[in-house]
């Protein structure tokens, strides 16, 4: 496919009858065993990604190095590939904001998650603000004849001292400007109780995405309230590193090998995910 028909198809996935799992990778190798697996999209996590290159989460890895592993990603499967680009690297600037996601489109990925909370986390960003953001990236997309899907993130139910009905009215208020805005979807992640995540699913007009977390409904009871993007942001990842941080235990401790050696993908199986790829630039 091209890259426009991947972008319209991965749109396509947001309104289509099934709800959409979306996981999230953190490098090619895990991209492409999340595609092997049979997922019909792949996004990225900014917190696992960061980590992998040697940095916290929080745009604290350099933009070039990010859009470095989102193209890495993007030409490794062949399914469309969406990136959390966080606030955009560009705090308060709408031309740095656009300026990364021109890098997403360069790289080959044909969606973008954009948050709006600031520097921090502590608040959030002014929602005109946001607004006007979305609106240039949405233009970006159009001017390149790609439908980029944007999916406008708000951090309304990460903000302390709000009461849960606040915190919902204010994600409501921030979901209805980002979709007026032009964002294909709103994601609404630190939710877990089933009736508001219901709440949001009614009363905000477009495709809402919700995030994995323990404790919350699953994939089943997520789609029966009305989600139609269920994604899993670094959890993978952080599982993975503690599964590493287990055999570094058992091989320094006990110098045993059991906790990789149970369930190790064989080499060869390991090699052929990428044996087709050694031509693809």
């Amino acid at each position: 496919m091209t890259q426009r028909e991947k972008a319209m198809l991965f749109r396509a996935m947001h309104i289509a009858p099934e709800i959409l799992i979306l996981p999230n990778a953190w490098d090619a190798a895990s991209a492409r065993v999340f595609e092997h697996s049979g997922f019909a999209a792949v996004g990225t996590s900014s917190a696992g990604l960061a980590n992998s290159l040697g940095y916290p989460d929080g745009e604290y890895a350099p933009r070039d190095e990010l859009l470095f592993v989102v193209r890495r990603i993007a030409h490794t499967v062949r399914v469309p590939v969406t990136a959390d680009i966080e606030a955009g690297y560009g705090a308060n600037s709408i031309v740095e904001t656009v300026k990364t996601v021109q890098g997403v489109l360069d790289s080959g990925a044909v969606g973008i998650n954009l948050e709006d909370a600031a520097a921090g986390g502590s608040a959030l960003v002014d929602s005109a603000l946001q607004s006007e953001k979305i609106r240039a990236i949405r233009a970006l997309g159009e001017t390149a004849a790609i439908p980029l899907v944007i999916n406008a993130r708000t951090d309304a139910f990460h903000l302390l001292g709000l009461e849960p009905r606040a915190q919902l009215k204010l994600a409501l208020e921030r979901a209805g400007a980002y979709r007026e805005a032009g964002a294909d979807c709103v994601f609404v992640p630190f939710v877990r109780d089933a009736a508001t995540i219901g709440e949001l699913a009614k009363e905000i007009d477009g495709p809402v995405n919700i995030l994995a977390t323990p404790g919350g409904p699953g994939v089943a009871e997520l789609a029966r309230l009305g989600v139609a993007r269920v994604s899993v942001g670094s959890g993978p990842h952080r599982a993975t590193l503690a599964l590493i941080r287990r055999i570094a235990t058992e091989l320094r401790e006990e110098g045993a090998y059991d906790s990789f050696m149970k369930d190790t993908i064989p080499y060869p199986e390991a090699n052929a995910l990428f044996e087709d790829l050694v031509n693809v630039d």
